[in-house]
Parts: structure tokens; C-alpha cells; sequence
């Protein structure tokens, strides 16, 4: 839960697919500014892995990265923009949005943090490590612990989804852990930079009606249409 927050039943609940594929197509458009080749750009290739993954149709696929790399006479214009701050009960937190609109978007992230407190730059991204996070799945009987090791990443963890691992490296090792993981038995489903929490409030300290005003305004976050990644300071 501390390296990056999933809303509860995202993936099950009714309006979800649209949202979840407008987030990964917005990834596709950033990272095909980089070009429209997926052999030649990681970025893209792994945002074209999560994006098959989550059943993208192959015309919508195919539409963003030309619009991303600019060969429809349209290049995409999002901006990356983040916010910090804490959610109920003093959690702390860093969201990523990525949007065509900033006006827009920090009206509506100000209006999300009213139940929490929407911080100045710098007044919580002290308390969280800025790493490389990479999402990998093993072959058969592959040691996550081993290839850690061999692979160079500072630590690894429980992945987000059943059987992956977390692998959290450096941020300037990221794409030498990346391409060294499958000689060590794992497929990268995903690698980017993020944040780790250095001093997680612990969700057993909660009440269960504390625990609950925490979840709903980080589900409320979540939902938002330019939000990418939430990441937050709170552990089992």
C-alpha cells in the first residue's frame, strides 16, 4: 500500500474500465513523444504491455501512440504536474497528474483535499524515498531475494498484483535493473520513478471508521480523470 495506492475494486466496479484505459492511453501519448517505436523506446513498450494487459483494443492502442508521437498532425500537450499533502487522520501523500488543463486540474485537487490538506511543495516529499519502481512476475521458481541481488535493486517487496514482486531500485539504476531482471528469471510488467514512504502510518493504528475516511478520499483521488499515480504513506 506505501509505494503506490490502488483504489479498493477498482478493476470490478462499473465505470471503472474507462477510466483505468484513459490513464494508460494518457502514459501511452506521454511516453510515444519519445517516439512511436517500441523497440527503440522502454517507456512505450512496457506502457503497450500494461495496456494489452488491461485489454485495450488494438485502434485504440494504435491511435494514442500516433497522437503521442505527433503522426496524426496532432502532438499531444499534457503536462506533468503533482501535489502533495495529507489524506484524514495526517496520511501523508504525493499525487501525479498528468494533464492538458493545470488551472483545471489544481481546482480539482483542491477541492478533493478539503477532507484532508493540500500541502506546499517540498512539505511531504521529504518523508518518502524518490526511487525506481519496477513491476515484475516470475518464471517458475525464480527468487525474488537472488535476483535483487544480481539484478542491483536496493530492496524488493509484495507486487500489486498476486504473484509479482516489487523490485525498488535507484533512480538512476532503473533501466539496468529493468534489462538485467529477465536473466534472472522475472518479466517487467512496469518500471517507472515513484516514491517509497519513509515513515508509513500504520493502518492497524486506525480505527476501523479512521481507516475508512482515509480510503474514500484516496478512492476520490484516484477517480480523478487526471490523476496517474497516488502515492501514500500508510502500510498494513
Amino acid at each position: 500500500m506505501g509505494a503506490q495506492w490502488k483504489a479498493k475494486h477498482r478493476e470490478t466496479a462499473a465505470n471503472a474500465k474507462g477510466k483505468v484505459m484513459g490513464k494508460l492511453a494518457k502514459e501511452i501519448q506521454i511516453a510515444a513523444k519519445s517516439g512511436a517505436d517500441p523497440d527503440m523506446n522502454p517507456r512505450l513498450r512496457l506502457a503497450i504491455v500494461q495496456a494489452k494487459k488491461a485489454s485495450m483494443t488494438r485502434e485504440t492502442l494504435e491511435r494514442a501512440i500516433k497522437k503521442g508521437a505527433g503522426l496524426d498532425g496532432e502532438a499531444v500537450q499534457y503536462h506533468a504536474v503533482s501535489y502533495e499533502g495529507f489524506a484524514p487522520h495526517q496520511v501523508p501523500l504525493i499525487v501525479e497528474c498528468l494533464t492538458d488543463n493545470v488551472n483545471r486540474t489544481v481546482a480539482q485537487i483542491r477541492v478533493l483535499f478539503r477532507k484532508g490538506q493540500l500541502g506546499a511543495s517540498g512539505s511531504v516529499t521529504w518523508d518518502f524515498n524518490h526511487v525506481g519502481l519496477i513491476e515484475a512476475t516470475p518464471e517458475g521458481d525464480a527468487d525474488p531475494e537472488m535476483a535483487a541481488i544480481e539484478a542491483g535493486a536496493q530492496d524488493f517487496e509484495e507486487g500489486e498484483e498476486e504473484g509479482s514482486t516489487l523490485f525498488i531500485t535507484d533512480t538512476t539504476d532503473l533501466d539496468a535493473v529493468q534489462k538485467a531482471l529477465p536473466e534472472h528469471g522475472f518479466t517487467v510488467t512496469s518500471a517507472k520513478i515513484g516514491y517509497t514512504p519513509k515513515n508509513p502510518v500504520s493502518a492497524a493504528s486506525l480505527s476501523a471508521e479512521a481507516l475508512a475516511e482515509v480510503e474514500a478520499f484516496l478512492e476520490a483521488i484516484d477517480e480523478n480523470d487526471d490523476v496517474q499515480n497516488v502515492y501514500v504513506g500508510l502500510t498494513a
